[in-house]
C-alpha cells in the first residue's frame, strides 16, 4: 500500500507513523506549512511538498487529515490527476459525500482519539470508524484500519457527527474543566498535580460503571448548602459562577432524562 499524507498535524503524524510500522509505504507528506511538513517527512524518512500540484500521483491511498475548512477548499484540487486512487478524510464532523462528484473512490477513516505530537498513543486501543463509497472500498479500509487497531466499526456520516459531538463533551469539555480547576488552584498557590489521583479514579470508574452511576458530588443530591457556598466563592467570577450553576443543574437532571429515554426505547 503506497500512501500520501495530506496534512502534517497531530492525526497525520500518528497515522503515518503507525501505518509505516505496519508495512505501508509513505510516499510523501503535503502541508501548507513547511515546518510541520518537513518535520513529519523527516520522522518518516520520506519527501514532502508545500504545493498541491506537486503531490505525487501514483499512490494507492491519499489520507487527508486537514482542518474542515481546508478539506472543503482543497478536495477537488487534491483529486485532480489522481482520480483512480482512494481518497479518505479523517474528520469526525465532515460527511463522506464531500468527495461525491469529485473522487471516484472515497471514504472516511476516523480514529476517535485525542492526539498530540509530543505524546505517544497506543492505536491498538483506539476505535476506528469507517465509511466508503462501495463495499470494495469499505473492505479495503477495514483491512487498513485492522492493521492499526482491532476496534474497527462501520458508521454512517450521521452517526459519526454524533460520535464527534459526544467526543467533544467527553474530551474537550472535560479537559477544559481541568484547566478551570488549575486556574482556581493556582490563585491559591496549590499545584494542579494534587488533582491527578482524583482525575484518574474518575476516569477509571467509567470502565466499570455507567457515567450516571459513577457521578458523585453535591450536584447529584442537589445539596444547596454546598452549592450556594461554592457560588458565593465565585462571586467575582461571573462566567464561572454561571457555568457552575448550569452544570450542577445538568448533573442533577440528567438521570431523569436518561430514565425517560430508556422508557421510550423500550416501547
Amino acid at each position: 500500500m503506497k500512501i500520501v499524507l495530506i496534512g502534517a498535524g497531530n492525526v497525520a503524524t500518528h497515522l503515518g507513523t503507525a501505518l509505516q510500522k505496519a508495512g505501508c509505504s509513505i510516499l510523501q507528506v503535503y502541508s501548507r506549512t513547511e515546518e510541520s511538513a518537513s518535520a513529519l517527512a523527516a520522522k518518516l524518512s520520506t519527501d514532502y511538498t508545500l504545493k498541491v500540484e506537486e503531490i505525487c500521483g501514483d499512490a494507492d491511498l491519499y489520507i487527508v487529515a486537514l482542518k474542515d475548512t481546508a478539506l472543503q477548499l482543497l478536495a477537488s484540487a487534491l483529486v485532480k490527476g489522481r482520480e483512480q486512487a482512494l481518497f479518505v478524510h479523517t474528520a469526525g464532523s465532515m460527511p463522506m459525500d464531500l468527495w461525491k462528484g469529485v473522487a471516484e473512490r472515497y471514504g472516511v477513516l476516523y480514529p476517535m482519539q485525542t492526539f498530540s505530537k509530543r505524546r505517544e498513543v497506543d492505536l491498538g486501543t483506539v476505535p476506528f470508524f469507517i465509511e466508503a463509497s462501495s463495499s470494495e472500498e469499505l473492505e479495503l479500509l477495514r483491512k487498513i484500519a485492522a492493521c492499526l487497531s482491532p476496534k474497527v466499526y462501520e458508521a454512517t456520516s450521521e452517526q459519526r457527527k454524533h460520535l464527534h459531538l459526544a467526543a467533544v463533551f467527553a474530551c474537550n469539555f472535560a479537559n477544559h474543566m481541568y484547566a478551570l480547576s488549575s486556574y482556581i488552584l493556582k490563585k491559591q498557590g496549590i499545584p494542579f498535580e494534587v488533582m491527578l489521583s482524583l482525575i484518574d479514579e474518575t476516569a477509571g470508574k467509567v470502565h466499570e460503571l455507567s457515567p450516571v452511576q459513577a457521578q458523585t458530588g453535591p450536584a447529584v443530591r442537589y445539596d444547596e448548602n454546598v452549592i450556594c457556598k461554592h457560588l458565593d466563592m465565585l462571586v467575582d467570577e461571573a462566567s464561572l459562577q454561571e457555568l457552575y450553576e448550569m452544570i450542577s443543574k445538568s448533573i442533577h437532571n440528567l438521570p431523569l432524562s436518561v430514565s425517560s429515554a430508556d422508557k421510550r426505547g423500550k416501547k
